[in-house]
């Protein structure tokens, strides 16, 4: 495994800066080309990748598959459609005083991005904002997890097999102390996905520099069920949406919300399907945690809500779990906001249930938190479940399922408050990359504008259009043509 030094940070710039030269002038199609023969190489690699993503990450061979590597692909191959009518020059309208000229928008690839990725869906989380990236013309360092060091290689022979030109992709392996490298060094754009305190980090160093930034943060999602969703799927959901990732999502369901006439029944139907869970390595339901860093978090929630008066209704106490990162999926009751389990990310498999009453009080409680990356509401009533969805903050909301939203690409994904600044996928994730500019474009060959100088008498005629066109439209066609009529005599002068 090759380790990037700190000082070898001021070489991986000078080459991808060079590259940039060459990739940001080659022809868009030329650039998704490359992009569709990196997706057939992927599909080509599929043991490889799946085989290093769960050595890395504990998860479970189909979650590296379905999560990880499937909306890789899914987020390619949209950009492969799309790209070239999102980054395409954009007629706009232009305004009278501007009359006979053609306006635009452009987009103009920033440079060199950093693209810093986490350990949880480490293919995932690196190969959409990379490509994002050099897809419009940039080219891109990839920092990724320390964790995660067999995916960021697997990615980076992956480039390199899809023949891609030298250095507009650059891996550089390394721990924090690179990361904060990488930035001190000024690249032109930074894209990080991770936690909330190393994001508030990352964002405090860009703006030493003006660097701009999207940063994708943490959650603590809530999901809410009505009395007439539909239980039983109501049910698989929370459990797929709570324990998925042995619940290392940033979308994990972390606050579930039952309505009180069916609480008792819904908890136990799921208390009896998280005891049918099975998990290990391989082909289970469940893996285990990556880092016992983690484990240590999850360990301190868990012992907080139990010594605060937490119900556990599945898995094991703290101080009976094995010395390795298996947590059997606990289920826990009797919860409140004094808890560290409702108000900071767990990031584990754990899943704490309150019961509600009314709408007015769930938004509420749901809303109650420093986070709002994504939510869910369970109910028949559609026109209910719009109106929620409308007053819930967060990026993302699901209505009768979890977590999907992120796997759309066409739909921008991020998060409110403490969870993000900015969006990616969709238009915007592509956009994002780019200096917006604006284009104006006259023919030139009239010989002055109306607006330059001499100002004299022209007054009265600007008067007359601004009255004309802003104020009240009664008479108006005779105003403007008396207008019209000053202009062409202010013209003659």
């Amino acid at each position: 495994m090759n380790w990037a030094s700190i000082q070898s940070v001021p070489q991986l710039y000078e080459k991808a800066q060079k590259a940039f030269e060459q990739w940001s002038e080659m022809d868009l199609k030329k650039r998704i080309s490359l992009i569709r023969r990196l997706r057939f190489v992927i599909t080509e690699n599929l043991d490889e990748i799946v085989d290093a993503i769960t050595k890395d990450t504990g998860k479970v061979e189909l979650e590296a598959l379905s999560a990880d590597i499937l909306p890789v692909l899914d987020g390619l191959e949209y950009i492969e459609k799309n790209a070239t009518k999102i980054l395409s020059p954009k007629r706009r309208k232009t305004p009278l005083l501007l009359l006979n000229k053609r306006s635009f928008v452009e987009y103009m690839p920033r440079g060199v991005v950093l693209v810093i990725s986490p350990w949880n869906y480490p293919f995932q989380l690196s190969m959409i904002p990379v490509v994002s990236a050099i897809v419009s013309g940039n080219c891109a360092i990839l920092k990724p997890s320390e964790v995660t060091p067999l995916v960021g290689a697997v990615i980076e022979n992956l480039f390199h097999q899809a023949n891609f030109t030298a250095n507009v992709v650059q891996v550089a392996q390394g721990d924090g102390s690179l990361g904060s490298a990488l930035i001190d060094f000024g690249p032109d754009y930074i894209f990080f996905t991770g936690s909330v305190r190393t994001g508030k980090i990352v964002q405090e160093k860009a703006a030493r520099k003006l660097i701009p930034t999207t940063l994708e943060l943490g959650g603590k999602d809530p999901m809410i069920v009505f009395a007439d969703a539909n239980i039983d799927r109501a049910v698989d959901g929370a459990l797929w949406g709570a324990f998925t990732n042995c619940g290392q999502v940033c979308m994990s369901v972390e606050r579930l919300f039952v309505q009180n006439s069916i609480y008792q029944q819904f908890v136990d139907k799921i208390v009896e399907k998280t005891n049918a869970l099975t998990q290990g390595s391989g082909d289970f339901d469940l893996g285990s945690l990556t880092l016992e860093q983690q484990k240590n978090i999850v360990k301190e929630h868990v012992q907080d809500a139990l010594n605060k008066g937490a119900k556990m209704l599945t898995g094991l106490p703290p101080e009976a779990w094995s010395g390795d990162l298996f947590i059997r999926p606990i289920i826990l009751t009797n919860v409140n906001q004094d808890m560290k389990i409702l108000s900071e990310e767990t990031f584990g498999p754990v899943l704490p249930i309150i019961p509600f009453d009314t709408e007015e009080e769930v938004v509420l409680l749901a809303n109650k938190s420093n986070y709002g990356l994504s939510s869910s509401v369970w109910t028949s009533d559609q026109e209910r479940a719009r109106r929620i969805a409308k007053k819930l903050l967060a990026g993302n909301v699901v209505i009768n399922d979890v977590i999907v939203s992120v796997a759309n690409h066409y739909l921008p994904f991020g998060g409110v408050k403490q969870s993000g600044i900015g969006r990616y996928h969709s238009e915007i994730g592509l956009r994002n990359f780019c200096h917006e500019k604006a284009v104006l474009i006259d023919k030139g060959k009239r010989p002055f504008e109306l607006q330059w100088y001499p100002y004299k008498d022209k007054y009265p005629a600007f008067y007359t259009l601004i009255k004309s066109l802003y104020g009240k439209r009664r008479a108006w066609l005779k105003v403007a043509n008396s207008g019209l009529k000053l202009l062409k005599q202010a013209k003659k002068k």
